[in-house]
């Protein structure tokens, strides 16, 4: 009996060593880990597969959580920097070098009062209430002219033509006769004068009818203003009826000066605005005005609008038909403190603009594109009404090269507003 539990004994020894040999003798590498380590490890990998992206560097819009092959060009996925996938992702991020080659400067805007310089051209132009027509009042002939080309200066009171009437001799003999009844029937008299003096003949010559025993044949007409003689209708020997207007004579003491102003600058330009202009024949010299008259109907064939002012012409300088070269410093009614940015800042895509907005942060520079809302022009800057906020910048140069990184990179850009930013995912050879 004791023979029979040693035997027991020494044959659960032996298989217990034998299980011992084969594990030492088996074991996998792995397995030789502690159990700690193991865990560390599994952990570490789990942590880079869910933190990675991968992308194309030929087509960046591709986001793949794992490495492999560009599902559009086959080209080897390479890891994106851990800083973008922080950044927002509808932004482009620029490293101080790509920066400064594709020469971007930014500014920070800021609010304004919305002042805008206008140039406009104009001519200088006679006054129209400052001219004067001298019409026929009978029936005649010019026995004799003392004007003898346009543009003669001449002074109030002086002789411009004689004029031959049979009207005329029958008008004085009615009034030599009435004179002389004149203590009877003075309305005759009274009559037979108002005739003569609505023929314009002055009051003296008038007085020498009255006492003259031969009716004068020629009644002298003469100028009721000063000026120059724009228009000279009549020659030596015409003959005129009664209405014909036989000189225009203007007076060139005070002249207009007429600017174009164009449909698009019409909501800068108003009644009241102050004008400094200059003449191209007269260098150096400044002049100014205000606007007295906007014409209120626009040329449908210049798309301009008359912007007139009165300037006195001293030393009659300012001749008619003179270039002249105006500048209007004005605000846009009903603006006030807006914020104007740079033209250079701002790209169009038809009726949509946009700037691209800079952000700075310790992972670096980035640019997001954002619309705006364009009010008005200022010469080289624009009134944003909405999209801005004070204090924010913006680039205003090197927007076109912001934008190509944007569009390369499948970011919302000025021609894709959407871009292409959606994870690629790739499975079985497919993109979800």
């Amino acid at each position: 009996m004791k023979t029979y539990s040693n035997t027991i004994i020494i044959a659960m020894l032996t298989l217990t060593i034998g299980f011992l040999f084969g594990w030492l003798i088996f074991r996998s590498p792995s397995d030789s880990k502690p159990i700690d380590e193991h865990q560390h490890s599994m952990e570490m990998a789990g942590e880079s597969d869910l933190t990675s992206i991968w992308t194309c560097a030929m087509h960046p819009q591709i986001r793949l959580n794992e490495p492999g092959s560009c599902p559009i060009c086959g080209m080897t996925l390479i890891p994106l920097d851990s800083k973008d996938s922080k950044l927002n992702p509808k932004a482009i991020s620029m490293s101080p070098t790509a920066i400064k080659l594709a020469s971007v400067q930014t500014a920070v805007i800021g609010k304004m009062e919305p002042l805008k310089s206008i140039h406009l051209n104009g001519k200088v132009q006679v006054d129209e209430t400052l001219i004067s027509k001298i019409p026929a009042h009978f029936h005649g002939r010019i026995e004799k002219l003392s004007i003898n080309f346009t543009g003669e200066q001449i002074s109030k009171g002086q002789l411009l033509a004689e004029v031959y009437s049979p009207e005329l001799v029958t008008a004085q003999q009615e009034l030599q006769l009435a004179y002389q009844d004149r203590d009877v029937n003075p309305a005759l008299y009274y009559s037979a004068r108002k005739k003569l003096e609505n023929w314009k003949i002055a009051e003296s010559e008038i007085m020498l009818m009255e006492v003259s025993d031969q009716p004068t044949t020629n009644v002298k007409i003469r100028a009721h203003h000063p000026g120059f003689v724009l228009k000279r209708n009549v020659a030596q020997g015409d003959h005129v009826q009664m209405g014909n207007i036989l000189f225009e004579i203007a007076n060139l003491s005070k002249v207009w000066v007429e600017f174009d102003v164009y449909e698009s600058d019409l909501p800068w330009i108003k009644k009241g605005d102050n004008v400094s202009f200059t003449i191209q024949s007269l260098p150096g010299e400044t002049f100014e005005g205000i606007i007295s008259y906007l014409d209120p109907v626009l040329n449908s064939r210049t798309r301009v609008v008359s912007a007139r002012i009165e300037v006195p012409n001293r030393g009659l300088r300012l001749k008619p038909e003179m270039f002249a070269s105006g500048t209007v410093e004005t605000k846009l009614q009903g603006k006030s403190n807006g914020i104007v940015v740079p033209k250079t800042a701002v790209m169009w895509t038809g009726k949509r603009s946009v700037v691209y907005v800079k952000s700075s942060s310790d992972r670096g520079v980035s640019f997001l594109m954002r619309e705006v809302t364009l009010g008005p022009a200022l010469g080289d800057n624009f009134i944003v009404e909405d999209g801005l906020q004070d204090g924010e910048e913006i680039a205003v140069n090197g927007t076109f090269s912001i934008d190509a990184a944007a569009q390369l990179a499948g970011k919302p850009s000025m021609m894709n507003p959407e871009g292409a930013l959606l994870p690629m995912a790739h499975d079985n050879g497919s993109m979800n």
